[in-house]
């Protein structure tokens, strides 16, 4: 299987070290667009979704708009519905038109979903189906989660600053297979009480496919691959393991594999981070093992994720938080992180990798100059406090006189 050049470039721009948190002296090949060829115009489809979605979005907006207009290029943002906005418009958390609209785009920007609202609703009508259908339908079988510590915001983890200093992880996680898709599934009545259930199944194409991706990740990185299973009980597990070990060894030779059973796994992330360089799971491990080392740079407000496909199909990028239904609408929500996954698309969808780097320059220059929204504030910080459409501004200003980081080429 070819590896998607996409997810070479982010392996690249995530291994640099560097003291700073977002920019550094990358090396970008000259083809690493997963789906277009750089150009002067771009279409995208953004779904602002529920919650804090909306106002992530607005601020978002923004600083492309500025970004844009400062580069000299043009970025058309069409937006669609998913999620409960969805449902609550067309009966449907994820409709045809925006799966259309999806597909005919050269990238997605998603912003988050779901809410209290819609927490009741028939298993056909909650925010989360509509995720796993785009999912699917989209074919975004590789959804890569870094985990790097920020130094301007140590003070904002719950963990000690000597455990995490250093932290540089990236969870590989498969996206279309698991528990979450296997059949048969459902709610049945046996012996007069309901009996729930759900199938974890993989087949060995969906674990050698994501496989390769990881270990061509960890190749790239340190060339360290931890594989995440629970093969002492489960079936499903030994067929990982194994062949995840059969596609090391055949292929990735250099890569030093190892293994550890998830509950392990859910422990050394807090007792140990910095034993991690990538780490590879199927998708609901993967589900909670990246929130989890989400945390450690102390906000899930601050982390962007991408899910990636095949070689020319649009991929997804989105913060990793959720909609925050409790603080909608009060101004009070965290846009880096949608802005950040931002600067991923433009990186690795788009061709425009410049422009990445400048908006993750602004949002390091933010933090730099003392910004900060509640959820990344600690008390005697000295820092000031924002809502979300002051930080966003913030970054436009900054995005309009920042000097255009220029990566090398390889």
């Amino acid at each position: 299987m070819k590896i998607p050049a996409a997810i070479t470039s982010i392996v690249l721009a995530t291994t640099a070290q560097t003291a700073r948190c977002f920019t550094s002296n990358l090396k970008f090949s000259k083809s690493t667009a997963l789906n277009v060829e750089k150009k002067d115009s771009y279409s995208i489809t953004v779904l602002p979704g529920d919650g804090i979605g909306p106002e992530i979005t607005e601020s978002t907006k923004e600083v492309l708009n500025a970004l844009c207009e400062r580069c000299d290029f043009k970025i058309e943002m069409t937006d669609a519905l998913m999620g409960g906005c969805a449902i609550d418009e067309a009966n449907d958390p994820f409709p045809q038109e925006s799966l259309d609209q999806c597909r005919k785009s050269d990238s997605v920007l998603l912003a988050c979903i779901g809410g209290y609202k819609w927490d009741n609703n028939p298993r056909e009508l909650r925010p989360e189906t509509g995720l796993l259908k785009m999912r699917k339908e989209m074919g975004l079988f590789a959804n890569l989660r870094p985990a790097k510590t920020i130094p301007q915001l140590m003070d904002a983890s719950s963990i000690k600053p000597e455990v995490l200093e250093g932290v540089d992880i990236m969870i590989v996680r498969e996206l279309t297979g698991d528990v979450y898709f296997g059949e048969p599934k459902g709610i049945d009545v046996i012996d007069g009480e309901r009996v729930g259930y759900n199938n974890m199944i993989y087949k060995e194409s969906e674990i050698r496919r994501i496989a390769k991706v990881a270990a061509d990740v960890a190749s790239k990185r340190g060339g360290q691959l931890c594989s995440v299973d629970k093969a002492n009980v489960l079936d499903v597990s030994q067929l990982w393991r194994d062949v995840v070990i059969e596609v090391c060894e055949k292929e990735y030779p250099n890569v030093e594999l190892s293994h550890m059973y998830v509950d392990n796994a859910a422990m050394q992330l807090v007792r140990w981070p910095k034993q991690f360089d990538t780490m590879v799971t199927g998708n609901i491990f993967g589900d909670i093992l990246s929130d989890q080392a989400s945390m450690l740079v102390g906000s899930l407000g601050m982390l962007p994720s991408a899910s990636l496909g095949e070689p020319g199909t649009p991929g997804v990028f989105e913060p990793i938080h959720g909609s925050a239904p409790d603080i909608a609408g009060t101004d009070k929500a965290n846009p880096l992180a949608m802005i950040l996954s931002a600067a991923m698309m433009l990186r690795y969808d788009l061709s425009r990798p410049d422009e990445g780097a400048l908006l993750e320059a602004a949002v390091e220059k933010v933090l730099d100059d003392g910004f900060r929204t509640a959820d990344i504030k600690t008390d005697d910080d000295g820092c000031t406090l924002l809502g979300c459409k002051e930080m966003g501004k913030k970054i436009v200003e900054i995005v309009k006189t920042l000097p255009i980081p220029q990566p090398v080429l390889a």
